[in-house]
């Protein structure tokens, strides 16, 4: 039992995101901080109350960290698909002799 909730932990902590969505994430952080960055000012220019403007700011940085730092399912649409460790077995059981590797739509043969 303990053993099953160390795993559940480990899976939020250890969360994967593909190159798509770290991609996605910075330009999400760019967008999120920067609209709130420009409606704190404003509230604070119009308001003339900077504590306020701070505030504002804050719970907006705020809300860019739980949008950002989770690793949501959506930052992981485009999985890697790793090319299998070299020296491996084929599905008949036979030891793989070669690999052919693609690199700028030319065939290279690994051994």
């Amino acid at each position: 039992m303990a053993e099953q909730l160390l795993d559940q932990a480990r899976d939020l902590v250890d969360g994967q995101i593909d190159f798509e969505g770290q991609k996605l994430a910075e330009i999400l952080t760019t967008v999120l901080l920067s609209v709130v960055g420009a409606i704190a000012f404003f509230v604070g220019f119009f308001l003339q109350d900077i504590a306020l403007a701070l505030k504002v700011g804050l719970a907006g940085t705020a809300l860019t960290f739980l949008v950002i730092v989770p690793p949501w399912p959506f930052f992981n649409r485009h999985p890697v698909k790793w090319l299998p460790v070299g020296g491996g077995r084929t599905a008949g059981g036979a030891a793989a002799a070669h690999q052919n590797v693609v690199i700028d739509d030319k065939m290279f043969a690994q051994n």
